[in-house]
């Protein structure tokens, strides 16, 4: 009896869990669509804009250096003995280039980006719910999604590719101070190594993806804190579903960028 109680109670969780998963995709989509309606008609509140894009990039650029330097430094450790072992520790520079341009700069950054921001604009936006300060808004004839909502989705789409590229430069002075310690290499050998492996066909589609995955953090992050209820316990499930939401669909777009990036890109 206590066997069957058990699976009737996970498998009963178990729907729960694929029916909200559901409810999610589908409100975004429509929250997506009331974005792209709204995003084109005037005002366009730049200072907002401007504004947002101030804070998340500052105050996520001590976070993403420290990660952006560690990530070259480690994985030009790991690699260099396997470059070693295959007698090719000369095209190690090369070959740390390319994975931290085309996968490794653009989505450990959308993932710390969505750690740090997505949250914040849950419970933000969350709070400015459950308080009824939307409500006081829309009651003064302020459009509240475009004022808090359009802005923090623009935001996000267009500092989350400066902050990648920032990154890209950061994880090559980990990696360089990584290949000195293990090679003793020079600088303009490592960078003349760099420059000749990393071509325009790998920048662009690393740089490209992370428009994506800025508007992702920016649309769920804004949708679980729009649509926030249930007080405050509403406003913490905002913020930490939406970090969950936002980095698990990171990872699946990046899936299919990758498959679309080759295909476009087929000699890289």
């Amino acid at each position: 009896m206590n066997d069957s109680k058990t699976q009737n109670i996970k498998s009963n969780n178990f729907e729960k869990g694929v029916r909200e998963f559901f409810i999610v995709i589908a409100g975004l989509w429509q929250f997506q669509l009331q974005f792209f309606k709204q995003v084109f008609i005037p005002p366009y509140e730049i200072e907002q804009i401007r504004k947002h894009m101030d804070e998340l990039g500052i105050k996520t650029l001590p976070i993403v250096s420290v990660t952006g330097f560690i990530i070259g430094l480690v994985i030009t450790m790991q690699m260099y003995p396997v470059m070693v072992k295959f007698g090719a520790a000369a095209y190690l520079p090369g070959s740390v280039g390319i994975s931290i341009v085309r996968e490794l700069a653009p989505v450990i950054t959308a993932l710390i980006f969505a750690g740090r921001v997505s949250s914040g604009i849950g419970a933000e936006l969350g709070s400015m719910r459950v308080t009824e300060q939307i409500d006081a808004m829309e009651v003064t004839g302020v459009d509240s999604f475009k004022y808090l909502v359009v802005t923090r989705i623009f935001a996000c789409t267009f500092i989350l590719p400066i902050l990648t590229i920032y990154v890209i430069f950061i994880a090559f002075l980990g990696s360089y101070l990584a290949v000195v310690l293990v090679q003793n290499m020079t600088y303009s050998y490592f960078i003349d190594s760099v420059v000749a492996s990393v071509t325009f066909g790998d920048a662009v589609p690393g740089i490209l993806k992370t428009f994506v995955f800025g508007f992702i953090v920016g649309i769920v992050g804004s949708y679980k804190g729009y649509t926030a209820t249930n007080g405050t316990e509403g406003v913490g499930k905002a913020a930490t579903t939406s970090v969950v939401v936002s980095s698990l669909m990171i990872l699946i777009f990046d899936m299919v960028l990758v498959k679309a990036t080759l295909w476009l890109w087929p000699t890289v």
